[in-house]
């Protein structure tokens, strides 16, 4: 009897999936799109300290600039809530306007949100971010199911808050 957890092969090949979809029609499109995510006009970048710290390039203790956010005299771009930091409004610093690309892109310090946006696994299921132009839903649902095979089926379901937000859902085929 197999070991293995079939939910999560099934996981791990849709993550795979996000990954080749990304690395073939979204990442080539980042130098041409008219709205960079990195500029954070309609996102919110999620960092944790050693992420914010090194992209903000801060030399103070986190308590140190905790104390100056919460006085009103941090950037006007960073929120703090639950352990973490959220940068909004303003480009990433990360981000090069002029070369239209990410200047952390193969580091360690590119946070995991970068990463995996706009089209990441999440439970069992894909998720894909519309506000990213780069998006082909259709293309993206038929890689999907070549990827998984005819046992299974895509189904497609709108967030009802955020109906940017698409679940690709597999389905054993009948």
């Amino acid at each position: 009897m197999s070991t293995k957890d079939p939910r999560r092969s099934l996981a791990q090949q849709l993550a795979t999936a996000a990954e080749a979809y990304q690395l073939a029609a979204v990442i080539p499109h980042c130098t041409e799109c008219a709205k960079p995510c990195c500029r954070l006009d309609a996102l919110v970048l999620e960092l944790d300290w050693k992420e914010f710290k090194s992209l903000w390039k801060l030399d103070e203790s986190r308590k140190a600039f905790d104390t100056r956010l919460a006085a009103g005299k941090g950037p006007e771009e960073i929120r703090a809530g639950n352990g973490l930091y959220y940068a909004h409004r303003k480009p990433c610093p990360a981000y090069d306007e002029a070369g239209r690309a990410c200047r952390v892109y193969d580091q360690d310090v590119k946070p995991p949100g970068c990463s995996d946006f706009p089209v990441y696994e999440d439970g069992g299921h894909l998720v894909a971010d519309l506000r990213c132009e780069a998006i082909d839903l259709a293309t993206l649902t038929a890689q999907v199911a070549q990827a998984i095979g005819p046992d299974f089926r895509v189904v497609q379901s709108a967030d009802k808050d955020f109906p940017f937000l698409v679940t690709l859902s597999v389905k054993r085929a009948r």
